[in-house]
């Protein structure tokens, strides 16, 4: 039995040469060394076109889509909260102290990196209870850059009420209102996105990108938070638990330590999305506690937790979502109480992008020129 082997792609002038071993035949080509280099070349050429043109990815194959020259305006309703909560270890019971902050409703807008958002607790949406007045400055910024999470939390509160249905006892109102109770908190969180190519977390929250495709990552990052609690009367005065105990009237913390979490989009049919991250801190901290002159304090590892959900309806012209975020941190137990303190924000938002006009186009241009030079000039080495 007899064969030949040939070969397909040739060099240029080739030399050929018949073999003929044990029956088979076999067309061997030589040729020079330059020659037989150009079409090793050529042929690693052919080859690698079509995994180039595989690389290259098109609009059907992103993740997300961004639409960085168009204005992303928004009507929302969003209430923000700072609460205080009281585990009695004697008596055994939870008391919640919170806000009365306002639901309130605005307009914004983004450009680039660049929000804006006003709004207003108007009467309508925000009638009586009988929850007393809070006056409050709630500062809370959530940035997600591109492989980011940020956040920030500055929350300075006066006034809190706590239900009755909490209180040992019968009581003829719906809430014991403690008008000189002071909450403050400050803090920051920052997480490294993995999976930032594929994950937008903007998409979710500031609705400037639309998410096509489900994607996940994991979270890395560190938090810390610092603050202090007053009322004059003791956080957990005797006209609260009807016990002559829990007079401590003030109490100031520090916590601090790493964090790791997981994020994840499912979209369905391209358009809609439910988007959920949680993450746990295990932090160590301190709480010192105020109480008839007598100071105690505590140093202990406490687990704390961030939870942000959305979900919606995302196209590529409008948007409609809802979301929340919701931060707790567990402060280090003192002899008689357990003390933890949480913050969250929940919106809901209508979403329409545009193009802007001419004159304003050319300002927005301008402020994103202005910004991305501060930006380069902060980047340069010194």
């Amino acid at each position: 039995m007899e064969g030949t082997l040939n070969l397909l792609f040739l060099p240029p002038n080739p030399v050929s040469l018949l073999l003929k071993i044990n029956g088979f035949r076999f067309l061997v080509y030589l040729c020079h060394m330059k020659h037989f280099l150009h079409w090793i070349y050529t042929c690693l050429l052919l080859v690698g076109i079509p995994f180039a043109a595989i690389g290259q990815e098109s609009p059907s194959d992103r993740y997300y889509e961004a639409f960085p020259t168009e204005l992303t305006t928004r009507y929302y309703f969003s209430r923000k909260y700072t609460a205080w909560q009281v585990g009695d270890k004697t008596g055994g019971n939870t008391y919640r102290f919170e806000p009365n902050s306002t639901l309130n409703m605005g307009v914004g807008a983004t450009y680039q990196n660049l929000t804006l958002n006003l709004a207003y607790g108007f009467d309508f949406l925000n009638p009586d209870l009988g929850q007393g007045d809070s006056k409050y400055l709630d500062l809370q910024a959530h940035m997600y850059p591109k492989k980011l999470v940020i956040d920030f939390f500055g929350q300075f509160y006066r006034g809190y009420h706590v239900a009755n249905s909490a209180l040992p006892g019968s009581a003829s109102d719906r809430f014991t209102v403690l008008p000189d109770m002071h909450v403050r908190k400050l803090g920051a969180s920052v997480q490294y996105l993995f999976n930032g190519e594929k994950l937008s977390l903007r998409a979710a929250f500031l609705q400037n990108e639309w998410q096509k495709k489900s994607a996940a990552s994991a979270l890395l990052g560190f938090e810390m938070y610092g603050g202090t609690t007053y009322n004059e009367g003791g956080m957990l005065s005797p006209s609260l638990t009807n016990e002559q105990i829990g007079r401590y009237d003030r109490s100031r913390f520090l916590e601090f330590g790493p964090n790791a979490g997981y994020v994840a989009t499912l979209v369905i049919k391209r358009h809609f999305f439910l988007t959920g991250s949680v993450s746990t801190n295990l932090g160590l901290g301190y709480l010192s506690s105020f109480e008839g002159g007598q100071q105690e304090t505590s140093w202990q590892v406490t687990p704390n937790l961030f939870v942000r959900g959305f979900a919606g309806y995302n196209s590529r012209h409008w948007s409609v979502n809802v979301n929340y975020v919701h931060n707790r941190v567990n402060l280090p137990s003192t002899t008689a109480y357990d003390n933890t303190i949480m913050t969250g924000n929940y919106r809901f938002n209508l979403v329409h992008r545009i193009a802007p006009g001419p004159k304003l186009g050319q300002s927005l241009g301008k402020l994103d020129s202005f910004l991305k030079s501060l930006r380069n000039r902060g980047n340069k080495p010194r």
